[in-house]
């Protein structure tokens, strides 16, 4: 009854509860959640912190992840997360939405609707996918002022710098950003789509003592690494971006053809979620029994005598 009820709602602020599960041992796991049933189905198989992925909310728009949404597009997504779960939300907060000040407005939306975390990438728009090719860079030192501002507006927004440098500048352009972003009030960094093991170990070994970010996306750059392996390599964190959504979309298309091909669902209903799964799920019953406990009628057992 994370939603409603105030009693079941974390006291502490989602940035700090971030920081909290960062400070166990171990690598965080944070799986995509790409709306509020699939956040719900992640932390039911044990999940403790959730990843919302740009490319991820704009392709269930229907639309590329070139840049075009909004953070007010956003933060809806993030508020279904948030209510859903309670779960600390890493937000995948693109190039900030503009410059300086658009950043800072950003950080306080996310904070706002319940994020915990926001990475911010150095690109340029229409900014793409890490993982494809020609991507624009932002000069370093415009980005480090967007971190900046980003540290300067956030009360508890735990802030990853993303560089996409990597391609283009190699390792040394990579990590010497790093740093700069570091300096600027990053509290991690988030390199993204190294292609090798040797990459991210090299990364690693030249930002010691750094949180770090891997992005296990599939049909990218980056080769199959399971969560241990990433923590051998030197990782704090590890997401799975898009994994839900690719999941989800695959099951739609074979539905639909499904119906197309035989006039009805009939063939398809032992791939459905059950009505009892899905109230199980959404917590349907405990709902019910929260409503019926609040506005239970009373009626009255006689009639008031006048004074």
């Amino acid at each position: 009854m994370t939603y409603l009820v105030a009693d079941d709602l974390p006291t502490a602020p989602a940035g700090e509860r971030f920081r909290a599960l960062l400070s166990r041992p171990g690598i965080l796991q944070m799986p995509g959640a790409h709306n509020g049933q699939a956040a719900l189905q992640a932390k039911q198989a044990g999940f403790d912190a959730l990843y919302l992925s740009g490319a991820a909310m704009t392709a269930s728009m229907g639309i590329p992840d070139l840049g075009m949404i909004t953070v007010d597009e956003v933060c809806f997504f993030i508020r279904q997360i948030a209510r859903a779960t309670g779960l600390p939300l890493l937000t995948d907060g693109d190039t900030g939405y503009g410059e300086a000040l658009n950043v800072m407005h950003m950080v306080r939306s996310f904070e706002d609707a319940g994020a915990a975390a926001v990475h911010i990438e150095d690109q340029l728009l229409p900014k793409k996918c890490g993982h494809l090719n020609d991507k624009k860079l932002a000069d370093p030192h415009d980005m480090a002022a967007k971190i900046a501002a980003a540290r300067k507006a956030r009360r508890h927004l735990f802030i990853i710098a993303r560089t996409d440098a990597a391609a283009s500048e190699g390792i040394d352009g990579s990590v010497g950003r790093a740093k700069l972003f570091l300096d600027a009030g990053a509290d991690a960094i988030f390199p993204e789509a190294l292609t090798t093991a040797e990459m991210f170990k090299e990364v690693a070994s030249r930002l010691p003592g750094v949180p770090l970010l891997a992005n296990m996306t599939e049909f990218g750059r980056t080769p199959f690494f399971t969560a241990s392996e990433f923590e051998a390599m030197g990782y704090k964190m590890v997401i799975w971006p898009v994994s839900s959504l690719r999941v989800a979309n695959k099951a739609q298309e074979r539905l639909y053809k499904a119906i197309k091909r035989d006039g009805g669902t009939q063939n398809m209903v032992d791939h459905m979620q059950t009505r009892a799964e899905l109230y199980a799920t959404i917590g349907y019953h405990d709902y019910e029994a929260l409503d019926a406990s609040i506005v239970k009628t009373i009626i009255p057992e006689a009639m008031p005598q006048r004074g």
